[in-house]
């Protein structure tokens, strides 16, 4: 399967995602829970942020990799969560501990100086990870739970490095995994919502 998911056409030509962001959906919690969960200064909360503001936040209060603005938006059951320039929800178990308990969460990062990653984190524990790259190279606490899910979107869970070292369009077809399990693909009308934005604490 060397086709983009349709669906995930337009991620090329969104600047505003750059080439290092992790969005994420996490169940049953308010945006403002989660930024709290997520640890961020209160005192910076403002609503109505655009994504291209969370982008130009974040680049102008960057640290050191990682995102210095992210915002959240409700969506049904989920609020979406985007890191610009971030991957803290996906791979940070200070973050995703806190953020994750009690409920689910489901995160796609792109990182273009290192490696790209899924999660599937249920009250702080992983389930799910790898690298869109490496989709054989799972772990968590259960690595198969998707497999049908996996494979539909193109992201082979026999998949042999040795055989093909390349899988197309790794972030499209993670997106498309991530709306599998959320029931919300991600959309461009998504990046249209207005988010409840705050810098993340310092570590």
């Amino acid at each position: 399967m060397t086709e983009c998911p349709e669906e995930f056409r337009w991620l090329s030509g969104r600047e505003d995602l750059g080439e290092i962001y992790c969005v994420s959906f996490v169940r049953g919690l308010s945006p403002d829970e989660v930024l709290r969960r997520f640890g961020v200064d209160e005192s910076t909360m403002e609503e109505g942020v655009t994504s291209e503001e969370l982008d130009e936040r974040s680049v102008e209060s960057m640290r050191d990799d990682a995102a210095g603005y992210i915002g959240a938006a409700k969506i049904g059951d989920w609020t979406l969560v985007i890191e610009p320039g971030g991957w803290k929800l996906a791979v940070d178990p200070d973050v995703y501990g806190p953020v994750s308990r009690g409920t689910e969460v489901v995160s796609v990062c792109r990182h273009d100086y290192a490696s790209d990653s899924f999660a599937y984190i249920v009250d702080g524990e992983p389930v799910v990870w790898f690298d869109p790259m490496l989709p054989d190279a799972r772990s968590g606490n259960d690595p198969d739970r998707f497999v049908k899910e996996m494979r539909d979107v193109g992201l082979d869970p026999e998949h042999d490095i040795d055989d093909d070292p390349r899988i197309d369009f790794p972030t499209g077809r993670s997106f498309a995994l991530a709306g599998r399990i959320t029931g919300l693909p991600f959309s461009p009308e998504m990046l249209e919502l207005r988010f409840l934005g705050a810098e993340p604490l310092e570590d």
